[in-house]
């Protein structure tokens, strides 16, 4: 099982760091999450910068809340990014559910999932290399991956399984232990049959985590209540983090115990040391 580590953003400037040391070292993906009111970096201009700083990870949003965006112009943002890391761009995608991150886009949060069931044609149309639109035509450049760069669907309502069988590659489940998330890749994997889609999907699990000394614990669980602010359940996230080898070894066999194919460990601290102390516990 392959496992990846979720970009702190704390100081975007500090990424680039933090991406040359994983791609020599045995993680396999980069994560950056996505919020438009909020401090954080622009995760598609981010992991662009990323990727010319690297030549093995692969680069992920997860997920990016692609309702907030002009779809057209993510098309081709999208197609961009893949096609300049060489195609190793996952498209983690969600709806979101920050009402301030719809209003200064212009959108309605009570219409975002279904804008997201009509952006996803008009994504795979531009991928191929087919007209946008009625009177518009191709929207290039063509993504190194055929068909477009992998896409994850985030959620946990019916609707986002739904759309893994209806237009993903894969699912990417947060928040959730292993005895919970079971219940979300089987759900997953019958959505995948529902639509007749060959093969299977892939399963992605995140869980939060932060290795080190006392002060860098305390500032990942600080940017975890900052970040979940809105939702109420701020120092339920916080408490949830994993913060000792035991702890992230366990749920790193337990997602495997329920068949994922790659665990995110997300890093809220910006403590570059992180890197090396999780690659020392887990490989």
């Amino acid at each position: 099982m392959k496992i990846g580590l979720g970009l702190p953003i704390d100081d975007p400037a500090q990424l680039l760091a933090w991406a040359q040391r994983c791609d020599i070292g045995p993680f396999s993906t980069l994560g950056l999450l996505d919020r438009l009111v909020f401090d954080n970096p622009e995760p598609l201009i981010a992991l662009a910068a990323l990727a010319g700083a690297t030549s093995r990870i692969r680069l992920q949003t997860e997920v990016l809340i692609a309702p907030v965006h002009n779809t057209a112009m993510l098309a081709k943002q999208t197609a961009t990014l893949d096609r300049m890391s060489g195609g190793r761009f996952t498209f983690g995608i969600g709806i979101g559910g920050r009402e301030d991150d719809c209003l200064a886009a212009g959108i309605d949060i009570r219409r975002r999932g279904r804008r997201l069931d009509e952006q996803m044609p008009l994504l795979r149309r531009t991928w191929r290399g087919e007209p946008y639109g009625d009177g518009v035509g191709p929207i290039g450049p063509s993504p190194a991956t055929p068909g477009g760069p992998e896409v994850l669907f985030g959620g946990f309502a019916p609707a986002a399984i739904e759309r893994v069988g209806r237009f993903g590659d894969g699912f990417l489940g947060a928040a959730l232990p292993p005895q919970f998330m079971t219940g979300l890749f089987r759900d997953v994997e019958t959505a995948w049959e529902k639509y007749d889609r060959p093969g299977r999907p892939r399963l992605v699990a995140q869980v939060n985590a932060a290795l080190g000394p006392q002060h860098t614990i305390e500032q990942a669980r600080r940017n975890i209540r900052g970040y979940y602010a809105f939702s109420g359940r701020a120092d339920y996230m916080a408490d949830g983090l994993l913060t000792t080898p035991e702890t992230i070894r366990k749920a790193i066999d337990g997602f495997a115990g329920i068949g994922a194919d790659e665990v995110m460990l997300y890093c809220w601290a910006p403590d570059i040391d992180q890197i090396d102390r999780l690659a020392d516990t887990l490989f």
